[in-house]
């Protein structure tokens, strides 16, 4: 009877102390308001991304472990390889260590600086497979773009990859594409772990700011403004939308129908054994931390994506904490449908509103990375 009792007190224990320590407080109470949807049905052309999709989906059958990364990592390699580039240019960087890519608008006139963080669930993505969205990017915002190849997992810790973040918007703030001189106006965006970075680096500049004289005083400083497209906000996997939107999420949705399997205990304690950090610490999950006095910030994502509650809960914690932060849906949308410009419409409307939100967002006229440090 002793050996039940303790077993019985083992398991509560553990399990409280996921719950508690790694699971972190509960955040149902943003789940509202719920805001209205961009666009209520997909444009037509969304069933031939979708059958894209398929046939990528089809290339990995049969492939595990490494060798399914590695074909994963050639296939998000070469997404950009028909994009039209005739209006920008590509010039290669290095953030201070931190290897990436120019991409400057044609007429680019140096007055700001837009640092792009790729997703690809921390283990894949490039820079160079990226260039449909930075080209997009620079042409609608007249921004030139870093966007940056930040160390992948597993080979590399997750704390590797978000110090790489944190060095290359440093450098950014100091340097441009042509010369050596501090940003007019900077800017952050991302998608999915890309746009878990972007937040992620809002909160470490806004911090960083405060408390760290010295990084004050060499020019660090919030961005102007932060986009995240389909974003991961919550490594605890507490989002009612993980389990909601399986079935109507078709890239993500397989993949966490395989997660649900597994208990949330058992799923924190794992990620906190693989990361080396607690899920529910706010390096890895922003909505967790505090988004009082942050730059204002721009969210997109689809009402059908695994992911939505995790953009929901973000933008309504924010706004509640003061932030200005706003939230635009799009009904029935694959993850990141951004990362389709030129073959949808839908994508075409979301740069559209990342324009209008970038020209909100931009300083007076004659500010400087210096004068807001």
């Amino acid at each position: 009877m002793i050996w039940l009792l303790t077993l019985v007190t083992l398991l509560v224990a553990l399990w409280a102390f996921a719950r508690f320590f790694l699971g972190g407080r509960n955040l149902s109470a943003f789940d509202f308001p719920v805001y209205d949807p961009v666009r209520e049905a997909p444009s037509p052309e969304h069933s031939d991304v979708l059958h894209l999709l398929g046939e990528m989906g089809k290339s990995v059958q049969g492939l595990r472990g490494r060798d399914r990364l590695h074909k994963l990592r050639e296939l998000f390699h070469h997404m950009s390889d028909d994009v039209e580039l005739t209006d920008v240019s590509i010039a290669p960087a290095d953030a201070d260590g931190v290897p990436g890519e120019w991409v400057i608008p044609a007429g680019y006139d140096g007055q700001g600086r837009l640092l792009y963080i790729h997703g690809g669930a921390f283990v894949l993505g490039s820079a160079t497979g990226y260039r449909r969205v930075t080209a997009q990017l620079a042409r609608k915002t007249g921004l030139a773009v870093l966007a940056i190849d930040y160390r992948l997992m597993p080979e590399h810790r997750r704390r590797d990859g978000i110090r790489d973040c944190q060095t290359a918007y440093r450098w950014m703030l100091k340097n441009g594409p042509t010369d050596r001189s501090a940003a007019k106006a900077a800017f952050i965006a991302g998608d999915s772990a890309g746009g878990n970075l972007t937040l992620m680096l809002v909160a470490w500049a806004r911090d960083k700011e405060a408390w760290d004289k010295k990084a004050r005083d060499e020019g660090l400083r919030p961005p102007d403004g932060a986009i995240a497209l389909s974003p991961a906000t919550d490594s605890a996997f507490a989002s009612p939308s993980l389990k909601h939107n399986v079935e109507d999420d078709p890239m993500l949705g397989p993949l966490a129908a395989m997660v649900n399997r597994v208990p949330r205990t058992l799923l924190l304690y794992f990620a906190w054994a693989n990361g080396r950090i607690r899920p529910c610490d706010p390096v890895v999950s922003p909505v967790r931390g505090s988004l009082a006095d942050l730059p204002p910030i721009l969210i997109q994502a689809s009402e059908a994506e695994i992911l939505i509650d995790d953009a929901r809960r973000y933008v309504n914690k924010a706004r509640h904490e003061g932030t200005p932060a706003e939230l635009e849906t799009w009904h029935g949308m694959i993850h990141v449908w951004q990362a389709f410009a030129g073959h949808l419409p839908e994508a075409d409307e979301a740069y559209d509103r990342i324009s209008a939100f970038i020209e909100r967002c931009q300083p007076e006229p004659g500010s400087t990375a210096a004068d807001a440090a």
